[in-house]
């Protein structure tokens, strides 16, 4: 039933959802190994890696040339889109999973912003909605500088690598849109852990901690679980929009409030389901609109 209902949105709106799935995972595998001491320059690192070599299979499955047309392009989306990465990596090993998820979702907001200037894609009433609820939700679960009801204040720190790491995104998720045009979706994806493994190893330095079994398997699937929701969002991209695909992503953060509660044991706030409640209203009339 599930499926069947899934199978009646858009191609574009299929991808994004798988994509989000692959990106709670993936956050759920980053807080469980970096409860093991593993370093985040270190997590991004092997992520890399790993996406890595399961992008260059994949172009070479296709046989056309890992470096693309527009090299300029594909190097600043991999710049960005690694800067990004170290941000939201932080956030989540330093907040609860579902408020890391809410605060990082603040990315489709600053992607249809971006893309009315860099895209000149117009802003549709649908997703101002969207957004407009979404900010007035993040509002309520980030109580900056208070402790409401004995809830204690979210770091400052984390909060602030958040929204650096959602603008970041945002800034990246565009340039997928232009670079869409012109390149192959996996070269696009290729790029992205090209430029993150040298640059999180020369961060990383002397910081190396060498993995046991359980680090690895969690390290790894880190790699697969971002691949696919990379692989999910460059498609979704390139079907539709740029701010108007963004707008259904809205679902990761249901799923991270499921792995959250389920492996560790985080119970969300009642700001945080109050605040929830907006993010989820607006992502529904962004997704249903017309229909």
């Amino acid at each position: 039933m599930i499926l069947a209902f899934v199978a009646r949105f858009p191609i574009s709106v299929r991808y994004m959802l798988l994509s989000a799935l692959g990106f709670a995972l993936m956050a759920a595998c980053v807080k469980a190994v970096s409860a093991y001491g593993i370093p985040v320059l270190e997590i991004v690192a092997a992520r890399a890696l790993v996406s890595l070599v399961i992008s260059y299979f994949d172009i070479h499955r296709k046989k056309i040339s890992v470096w693309g047309n527009n090299r300029l392009l594909l190097l600043a989306r991999g710049v960005v889109g690694t800067l990004a990465l170290i941000c939201v990596f932080f956030a989540v090993t330093t907040l609860p999973l579902t408020e890391a998820t809410f605060l990082q979702y603040t990315y489709p907001a600053f992607t249809a912003v971006i893309a009315l200037f860099f895209l000149k894609e117009r802003i549709n009433l649908s997703t101002i909605v969207c957004i407009s609820l979404s900010l007035i939700g993040l509002m309520i679960i980030v109580q900056p500088g208070l402790s409401v009801g004995g809830v204690a204040a979210l770091p400052l720190l984390s909060i602030v690598a958040a929204l650096i790491g959602a603008f970041g995104s945002a800034v990246a998720y565009v340039l997928v849109r232009r670079l869409s045009q012109s390149e192959d979706s996996s070269v696009i994806i290729f790029y992205f852990p090209l430029i993150a493994l040298p640059i999180s190893i020369l961060l990383l330095r002397d910081g190396f901690i060498i993995p046991g079994l359980i680090e690895s398997v969690l390290l790894i699937l880190v790699g697969i679980f971002t691949q696919i929701g990379q692989v999910g969002i460059t498609k979704a991209m390139s079907s539709d929009t740029a701010g108007k695909v963004a707008g259904y992503s809205y679902i990761q953060v249901v799923f991270a409030a499921v792995l959250g509660l389920v492996f560790f044991d985080e119970l969300p706030s009642l700001w945080t389901m109050i605040g929830g409640c907006f993010i989820v209203a607006g992502a529904f009339i962004n997704a249903m609109w017309k229909r």
